[in-house]
């Protein structure tokens, strides 16, 4: 069965993810740009959506705490950051259990209560170093199958070699 959704621990991810963004702290609001941007160009190679939790108590910059990120939703990833009071380990055990009725869903983290929790709902759980080789994997196979889709044009577009006629 295909994947319906991926859900994602997006800080777990950002740790353990430490060419991502290199250079910027990990709770940055670049750094999460960044994660969901590549996040997105994953969403683009596999056609699955995406949904990444960020714990947002206390988040200065992110003033609809709550709610998906305006930049993300219409690509096919979903941003949302918890309220005061929650956590994003809450928000992705309730997404699981909701979703699990509706197919298959992944969940990403590398906390392992949190694994043993969405396991118990009934969803396969990744490792944020797999779930960051299946992204790798998939942009890679990705622009490959765009580099030899743009030979095939360049050489369909291309003019026979003029004919010197004597």
């Amino acid at each position: 069965m295909a994947l319906m959704r991926i859900l994602v621990d997006g800080y777990s991810l950002l740790h353990n993810w430490l060419g991502l963004a290199a250079g910027r702290p990990r709770h940055s609001e670049r750094a999460r740009d960044e994660l969901i941007h590549v996040l997105t160009r994953y969403h683009d190679a596999t056609g699955t959506p995406v949904t990444v939790f960020f714990d947002g108590a206390g988040l200065r910059s992110k003033p609809n705490v709550g709610t998906p990120a305006p930049q993300a939703g219409a690509q096919g990833v979903e941003v949302l950051f918890s309220r005061a009071g929650q956590t994003a380990d809450q928000m992705i055990e309730r997404a699981a259990h909701r979703f699990n009725a509706c197919g298959e869903i992944l969940v990403v983290t590398d906390d392992q209560t949190e694994r043993d929790v969405v396991s118990g709902l009934g969803s396969p759980v990744a490792s944020c170093a797999n779930f960051i080789r299946m992204i790798e994997n998939a942009l890679t196979e990705l622009q490959g199958e765009l580099r030899s889709h743009n030979r095939l044009e360049r050489n369909r577009f291309r003019r026979p070699p003029r004919r010197n006629l004597k």
